[in-house]
């Protein structure tokens, strides 16, 4: 489906950004790192689990559905750029070049930044980072003021667009598509997991509050379903990296429906010494199904296991805790 969307996309934004100053260029390289997905995940993770009801009615369904919602957003993405199977722009093929002024210890940061191997349609920065802040603004709704949160979101999603333009890892109809799609997949996710604000619903959970009564469990389920149509595109069209890619979506979402059967959704927050071990727990799992894309169905086991301890942690916690309370106290 490469008609769809041209290869040679752009509209002359190259040479505006051939033109800016070179530290321009390295301030974006570090302000694309707030769509990283690594980042995105850990973000929503400390959220889902170290919330308080001064942020959301519902904190823990509020933090879960933001999860859920990223993890559509990716899955999206998968799906798209399987679909359309289109290059990015030749300036992330390589070789980069490096500022001269830039320390020694910073050069291959950069490098690795600003060359980017796969599909560039959608962009999965700009689609992730509109997912993640704008689900963020609207389900942590006692944090800050509405226009406040919808500001901060809206910035931030922008500048993380405009980052993967500035370094020459995607166009800008990547960045604008990917922005939509983020922004469609936070209305999606939100109607399936129950919320009144989306339904239009006048509803007592409406009343109660938007964060209230939502389930994400529907959401989860879809990410899965949507990233088995992009493994089964990826592979259909030999596109190795998205399979794994698509692979690891499947993963994610099933795990994390299976991990929200554990949770009833008012547990309190995760305690902090719950929560550390878990984060270096998880956060080996993540590691290792990367390290070990090569071998999908580990990665598939490891990205499955992590998502559900992620997800059930608030549930674990407050069996886990009365007891490490009484080993405490003896």
């Amino acid at each position: 489906m490469t008609g769809l969307v041209a290869a040679e996309r752009g509209i002359g934004e190259t040479g505006l950004v051939d033109a800016l100053p070179e530290f321009v260029v390295v301030a974006f390289a570090a302000v694309t790192h707030l769509a990283d997905p690594w980042f995105l995940f850990a973000l929503l993770a400390v959220g889902y689990w170290f919330a308080s009801e001064g942020v959301a009615g519902s904190p823990r369904r509020a933090g879960a559905t933001a999860v859920a919602a990223v993890t559509c957003a990716y899955a999206a993405t998968a799906l798209g750029k399987a679909w359309f199977a289109v290059p990015r722009p030749l300036g992330a093929m390589g070789p980069a070049e490096v500022p001269t002024w830039l320390p020694a210890l910073l050069s291959g940061w950069y490098e690795a930044q600003v060359l980017s191997d796969g599909f560039g349609f959608p962009s999965g920065h700009a689609t992730g980072g509109a997912t993640a802040y704008l689900a963020l603004a609207l389900l942590y709704d006692r944090f800050w003021t509405d226009r406040a949160r919808y500001l901060a979101a809206g910035t931030v999603a922008v500048a993380v667009a405009v980052s993967r333009v500035v370094i020459e890892v995607h166009y800008l109809v990547d960045v604008l598509a990917g922005l939509a799609v983020g922004a469609g997949t936070v209305a999606v996710a939100l109607w399936l997991a129950g919320d009144p604000r989306v339904r239009r619903s006048a509803s007592a959970a409406a009343a109660a509050g938007p964060t209230a009564r939502l389930n994400p469990a529907p959401a989860f389920l879809l990410a899965a379903v949507v990233s088995a149509g992009a493994l089964a595109v990826a592979v259909a069209g030999g596109h190795t990296g998205e399979v794994v890619e698509a692979g690891i979506g499947i993963a994610t979402g099933a795990g994390g429906a299976i991990g929200w059967r554990f949770v009833d959704g008012d547990e309190p927050a995760v305690p902090v010494r719950v929560a550390v071990p878990a984060l270096a727990v998880t956060g080996g799992l993540w590691v290792g199904a990367y390290a070990l894309a090569d071998s999908l169905p580990v990665t598939l086991v490891a990205t499955t296991a992590a998502v559900v301890a992620v997800v059930a942690l608030p549930a674990l916690a407050e069996r886990v805790e009365p007891s490490l309370r009484g080993s405490g106290e003896a």
